[in-house]
């Protein structure tokens, strides 16, 4: 907390311009950040920013029943013109009727596509952490899914957590074993953990099922000298 209040004094964009999500729109949505909230509303952050569905954050926050982060964003929110109760209590009262409506499957559905948006979108402007977390909130609401766990292996291994991109690199493979790409992600995270005969086994694996793949030939080279320098320990 002590980091992110430096940072809004050196003049962080409290509303995370040209960020897949705005800061308030991203914690409202995940919980348990109730201080950080506070913490933007007072540096200024919109409370009036919504999200891809055009959920603002207070909705997120009474979605999820948190009447706490309600009181905190309603002063500052304007007011909905669909919520005929404006109030804390009829705010969270209707979040609770659509959460209930026959409509739940549909807004399931488009929830998914959302996420997927946003998962696309953190990644290209290289928002590792960000779309790490939207991948696990997509392998949650879709269940496992061999590509979605690459993608979250790359991710970790973009922010250096060799640990955290083996195990979804594995998990990966045990859901797609002939696929030459999980095998390429498990390497890559042994490269980052220094483990390069586990790397040169897994390229391995990749090159018997990709025969042609350039890079997986690359990353093998060099995984082979790696390990004639510094050698696994038994």
């Amino acid at each position: 907390m002590e980091k992110i209040f430096i940072y809004i004094h050196a003049g962080a964009d409290v509303n995370g311009k040209g960020t897949a999500a705005s800061p308030l729109v991203v914690a409202t949505g995940h919980g348990g950040y109730n201080n950080f909230i506070r913490l933007l509303l007072k540096a200024g952050a919109d409370p009036n920013i919504p999200d891809d569905l055009g959920k603002l954050p207070i909705e997120l926050a009474a979605a999820r029943d948190c009447r706490e982060e309600v009181e905190i964003l309603f002063p500052l929110t304007s007011p909905i013109p669909n919520v005929r109760n404006w109030s804390v209590d009829g705010i969270i009262s209707r979040a609770n009727l659509e959460q209930g409506c026959s409509h739940k499957e549909e807004h399931i559905k488009i929830r998914k596509a959302t996420l997927r948006s946003q998962e696309d979108k953190a990644f290209r402007l290289k928002e590792y952490a960000v779309a790490s977390k939207v991948y696990t909130e997509v392998i949650d609401c879709t269940g496992p899914d061999a590509i979605l766990y690459s993608n979250r292996s790359l991710c970790k291994l973009k922010m250096g957590d060799g640990q955290g991109a083996q195990s979804d690199a594995y998990q990966c493979g045990m859901l797609r074993p002939n696929w030459a790409k999980a095998c390429y992600r498990q390497a890559t995270a042994h490269m980052l953990l220094k483990e390069y005969k586990q790397a040169c086994d897994a390229l391995l694996d990749a090159q018997k099922l990709d025969t042609e793949n350039e890079e997986i030939e690359r990353e093998l080279s060099k995984a082979m000298e790696l390990m004639k320098i510094s050698p696994d320990e038994d």
